[in-house]
C-alpha cells in the first residue's frame, strides 16, 4: 500500500476512513431518497420537475457547504466543520419527516425541499474536509486515495438501495423509517473524527493569504461559480418574490457581481489560470451527468422495466463502482492510463453506455448497458479532483472545493431539474403525439413543467401515472409468468387500454431522455482529448510542487 507522509500524519487511515464513513453517509441518503421519488409522486402529487427540483436541492446547497468550508478550513478548523455537517445530518431528518400523508403539495413540497437542502449542505462540509485532507495526506498519490474515498459513496448507494429494496418493498416498512437508516454511519464518522488531530494543507504551512490562494482561481474560474450562484438564488427568490420577477433576477445578479468583485479585490482582478478554468468547465458537465442522472436512474429503469428490476440494476451497478475505485493507482501505473487519458475514456464509455440503456427491453441487456455507463462514471469526480490538486497546490483546499461545489451546483440546478423536465417533456410529446384527446385528458391539474428558458409544458397527471405504472406492471409480470399474488392479479385486472398508451408514452420519454444525457459525456470526451494533446505537448502530465510555475 502507498504510504502517506512519513512520520507526519500518524492517524493518516483513520482520517481517511473517516472521511469515507462521512460520504458513506451521504451516498446512503442519496440513494434511499432516490428510490421515493414514485412514493412522493403518488404521494405528494409532485411532478418530475418538482421532484427533480427536491433531489436538486441537495446539490445546490452542496455547494455551499463545500465552497464555504472549502474557503475557510484552515482558518476554522476541521474540527468544527466536522460538528457543523454532523448537526446538519441529523436537523435534516427533523425537516424532512415534518411531511405528512394528506398534507398538501406546496406545503409538503417545502419540507422535502428544505430537508435535502439540508442534507447536502452537511455532505458538502463534509466534503469541505474530507476531499482536501486526504490530498494533503497522500501528496504523491492523490488520485488512488481520492477515488478510495469517494468508493463510500457507491457503497452508500448500494445500501440505499437494498434499504429501499428490502425494508422498503420486503417488510413493507415507510420511506421515513427508511430514511432514518442513513442516521447510523452519521453517527459512527463523528465519533471516528472525535478527538483527531488534522494536518494542514502544503499551502496553509507555506503561509499564503487568501489572495494568492485564490489567484490561480481568478476571475475566470470565480465567473463559473458565480453565474452558479445566480443561478440558484434567481430560482429560490423568483417564487418567493411572486410577482416581482425582475427584483429577483436584479438581487440574484447583484449577489455573483458582488462575490466576483471580491475575487477580483483580493486577486487584484487576476484572469486565473485557463486550465482550471476548463475543469471547472467540465466538472459542471461530470455533475450534471453523474449525479444528476443517478438521482433518476433508477426511476427511469423502473419505469422502462419494472420497480424492483431498477433497483436490483441500481445496486449491482454502484456495487461495481465501489470494487472499480479502489482499481486508480492499477489502472494508472500498470495500464499506464493517466488521469486525462482514463477520464477520456471514461466519457466515450459514459455516452455508449447512456444510449445503450435507452434502448433496453429486458434486464439482461439493461445489466450488460449500465455496467458500461457505470465504468464510464466511476472515476470522474475523484480524479477530477485529484488533477485539480496535483496541477494547482497553491490554491489549498480552495479550488479543489470551489471545482466540488461547480458540479454539484450543476447536478442541482442543470442535471437534476434537467433531466426531470425532460421526462415530463419528451412523454407528453409522446403521448400528445399517439392520442391528442388522451393527452388532454390525462394533463395533470397546475402540473407545469419549466427548466430555464425551454418551453414550459403540462406534465401527464403525476399521481394517475404512477397508478397505470404499477397496473402495467402488474400486467407485465402476470403475462411473464413469473409467480403473482392475488393483489398482483387484481391490479392487473385493472388496466386500461388507455392507462397502458400512457404508460407507452412515458417510457419513451425516457428513452429520449437519456439520449439527450449523452450527449454531455460526448462533449466532454472532446474536452479530455484536447487536454491530452496539450499535456503531450509540454513534456507530458505530473503533480506539480507548490514552488512550481506553470
Amino acid at each position: 500500500m502507498i504510504q502517506p507522509i512519513a512520520n507526519q500524519v500518524p492517524n493518516a487511515q483513520r482520517l481517511l476512513y473517516a472521511g469515507f464513513t462521512a460520504i458513506l453517509a451521504a451516498g446512503l441518503g442519496f440513494g434511499i431518497r432516490g428510490g421515493l421519488f414514485g412514493t412522493w409522486a403518488a404521494e405528494f402529487n409532485f411532478t418530475g420537475a418538482q421532484l427533480g427540483a427536491i433531489g436538486g436541492a441537495g446539490f445546490t446547497s452542496f455547494c455551499f457547504g463545500i465552497m464555504i468550508g472549502g474557503v475557510f478550513v484552515d482558518k476554522i478548523g476541521y474540527g468544527k466543520l466536522v460538528i457543523a455537517a454532523f448537526a446538519l445530518h441529523v436537523l435534516s431528518a427533523f425537516i424532512t419527516f415534518g411531511a405528512t400523508a394528506g398534507m398538501d403539495n406546496a406545503t409538503a413540497y417545502q419540507y422535502l425541499f428544505w430537508g435535502m437542502f439540508a442534507f447536502g449542505a452537511a455532505n458538502g462540509t463534509l466534503e469541505a474536509v474530507s476531499n482536501p485532507l486526504v490530498a494533503t495526506i497522500f501528496p504523491n498519490a492523490r488520485n488512488h486515495y481520492l477515488n478510495i474515498l469517494h468508493a463510500s459513496w457507491p457503497l452508500g448507494m448500494v445500501l440505499g438501495g437494498v434499504v429501499g429494496w428490502v425494508i422498503g418493498d420486503h417488510y413493507q416498512v415507510g420511506w421515513k423509517g427508511q430514511l432514518a437508516f442513513y442516521l447510523i454511519p452519521t453517527l459512527v464518522y463523528g465519533a471516528m473524527f472525535l478527538g483527531q488531530k488534522f494536518p494542514k494543507s502544503e499551502a496553509s504551512v507555506k503561509g499564503l493569504k487568501m489572495g494568492e490562494m485564490f489567484k490561480d482561481v481568478g476571475l475566470l474560474s470565480g465567473g463559473i461559480v458565480c453565474f452558479m450562484l445566480y443561478l440558484f438564488f434567481k430560482g429560490t427568490l423568483t417564487p418567493l418574490l411572486g410577482e416581482n420577477a425582475g427584483l429577483a433576477n436584479i438581487l440574484s445578479a447583484g449577489i455573483a457581481l458582488g462575490l466576483l468583485a471580491w475575487i477580483g479585490a483580493i486577486t487584484k482582478f487576476s484572469l486565473g489560470h485557463w486550465l482550471l478554468f476548463v475543469l471547472f468547465i467540465i466538472h459542471a458537465m461530470v455533475g450534471a451527468v453523474e449525479l444528476g442522472t443517478d438521482g433518476w436512474i433508477q426511476n427511469i429503469t423502473g419505469s422502462i422495466l419494472s420497480p424492483t428490476e431498477g433497483k436490483i440494476l441500481f445496486v449491482l451497478t454502484s456495487l461495481m463502482m465501489f470494487f472499480l475505485r479502489f482499481c486508480a493507482h492499477f489502472i494508472e501505473t500498470r495500464l499506464g492510463l493517466k488521469p486525462i487519458g482514463l477520464l477520456f475514456v471514461c466519457s466515450l464509455l459514459a455516452c455508449l453506455g447512456l444510449n445503450l440503456v435507452a434502448a433496453v427491453t429486458s434486464f439482461g441487456p439493461a445489466l450488460g448497458a449500465l455496467m458500461v455507463y457505470a465504468i464510464g462514471k466511476t472515476f470522474f469526480w475523484p480524479t477530477m479532483l485529484a488533477i485539480t490538486g496535483d496541477r494547482f497546490p497553491r490554491t489549498g483546499a480552495i479550488a479543489m472545493s470551489l471545482m466540488g461545489g461547480v458540479g454539484m451546483m450543476s447536478a442541482g440546478l442543470i442535471g437534476g431539474p434537467g433531466l426531470g423536465y425532460a421526462k415530463d417533456r419528451f412523454a407528453a410529446e409522446a403521448l400528445a403525439k399517439t392520442d391528442a384527446a388522451l393527452y388532454q385528458e390525462w394533463q395533470g391539474e397546475g402540473a407545469k413543467s419549466k427548466f430555464l428558458e425551454f418551453e414550459e409544458v403540462t406534465a401527464i397527471d403525476p399521481a394517475r401515472l404512477e397508478a397505470a405504472k404499477k397496473a402495467a406492471g402488474a400486467k407485465k409480470a402476470e403475462a411473464s409468468g413469473r409467480p403473482v399474488d392475488a393483489e398482483q392479479k387484481a391490479l392487473a385486472a385493472t388496466l386500461t387500454p388507455a392507462q397502458q398508451t400512457v404508460v407507452d408514452a412515458d417510457i419513451i420519454g425516457n428513452r429520449n431522455t437519456l439520449k439527450v444525457d449523452s450527449l454531455i459525456p460526448a462533449t466532454m470526451a472532446i474536452c479530455f482529448l484536447l487536454l491530452a494533446f496539450y499535456f503531450r505537448a509540454i513534456g507530458g502530465y505530473r503533480p506539480l510542487s507548490i514552488d512550481e510555475k506553470h
